[in-house]
């Protein structure tokens, strides 16, 4: 038996994850993420009547969930840190009989929220879900696993450790190896994914067979932050004196001015609706300039891309293994790069750079639509995980 921290969100997932860890024997302690955004959806923390309770640390039986929520809003979007997503994860915990804290993270989706912000307004892309798995599921809540002397730290996420490595959940259609990349190759002996050998349809039986509140509820979608509205209304609300700023012209690939915008940060590569400009036939945003407050506009074909750069690299494998298989034929089962979380890993040749291995370059075996900066590139051989940055 060992001492597992597991990260409960109240949904399905790491819900039935704590069973599956229970009956293999571990003793559960349940943590829930308090994002700490000021709206009526957020958690508010009692620390309860155990003083040695660490700060922003609730004790197991003290879990006040106040405010009214905004689910009934008709813009409202199932995120996830909602208070009701708490008091799920309450009630899960109070039924299998775990003790449950409540985390106060705030100063660190602060920095999740800056990151957001500014790398629209960089006219990037940015991938938040996956940044709070590097930085706070996989990065604080180690360091709170480490405090409560727990042996492993686990989520409800659809990929699997093999050997000690990152793979691929086996269903392909939930597997969310992509958003887990970031994590320290150092750490991956202390992760358990428990739910990563079943498909979601297993998952859901499974909690229907415990009688559990939360089988049937709907999967996460939307930016946990992001609880209503345009994410480029979030962006002006946050940065209010760029508002006006950002506002530009919409022009072709050839360069003719079609139309304008009030703000680039309400676009990304690939994206076709919402533009509000026709032009007779189906036109996608194929980049986004900063500089000039423009958004370039061309049909699909503009969108093909045979190549990549990125950087900030994180590595699970030591540079010997990525060199040899990097170096391994496609044809046998070589190497793949998945470019968005929805996506599915493509056959390409990986390069490295040689004097600054947190950079590589790739070539897809064929073009790929949509390559948008500020993405994750995750490098795959077969269904592990070799490492990814972010693109550039």
């Amino acid at each position: 038996m060992a001492r597992v921290v597991l990260a409960m969100s109240g949904g399905v997932d790491s819900s039935v994850a704590a069973h599956l860890l229970l009956e293999a024997g571990h003793e559960v302690i349940g943590v829930f993420m308090r994002h700490g955004e000021e709206s009526s959806e957020v958690c508010k923390v009692d620390r309860g009547a155990d003083p040695s309770a660490p700060a922003g640390q609730a004790s197991a039986p003290s879990l006040p969930v106040l405010g009214g929520l905004a689910s009934g809003r008709a813009d409202h979007k199932q995120g996830c840190c909602t208070a009701s997503d708490a008091a799920d994860a309450k009630r899960v915990a109070a039924k299998f009989g775990i003790p449950f804290y409540a985390l106060d993270l705030q100063a660190d989706f602060r920095r999740i929220v800056d990151y957001f912000v500014d790398d629209y307004l960089n006219g990037r892309t940015p991938n938040p879900c996956v940044k709070c798995n590097h930085w706070i599921k996989f990065g604080r809540l180690f360091d709170y696993a480490a405090g409560v002397e727990a042996d492993f730290l686990a989520t409800g996420h659809y990929a699997r450790m093999i050997d000690g490595q990152l793979h691929r959940g086996l269903d392909g259609h939930k597997d969310q190896s992509y958003a887990l990349f970031g994590i320290g190759k150092s750490r991956l002996p202390r992760m358990l994914l428990p739910v990563g050998d079943y498909e979601k349809t297993e998952i859901r039986k499974i909690a229907e067979s415990l009688q559990l509140g939360v089988a049937g509820k709907r999967d996460s979608q939307e930016i946990c932050f992001v609880t209503q509205g345009h994410h480029s209304d979030f962006v002006k609300a946050r940065r209010p004196e760029l508002v006006g700023t950002t506002a530009g012209d919409f022009v072709t690939t050839d360069g003719r001015v079609v139309g304008s915008h009030d703000g680039y940060e309400a676009f990304t590569v690939g994206q076709r609706k919402g533009l509000g400009i026709a032009l007779g036939t189906p036109h996608f945003v194929i980049r986004i300039d900063p500089e000039t407050n423009q958004v370039v506009l061309g049909e699909k074909e503009s969108l093909a891309c045979g190549q990549l750069t990125a950087g900030d690299a994180n590595w699970l494998v030591s540079p010997e293994s990525l060199s040899r298989l990097a170096s391994s034929d496609a044809g046998t089962g070589g190497l793949s790069v998945q470019i968005r979380y929805n996506g599915s890993p493509q056959p390409a040749s990986v390069e490295v750079d040689p004097g600054s291995p947190d950079r590589f370059t790739v070539h897809f075996d064929a073009p790929v639509d949509a390559v948008a900066p500020g993405q994750a590139a995750v490098v795959y051989h077969g269904t592990q995980v070799l490492g990814g940055g972010w693109i550039e």
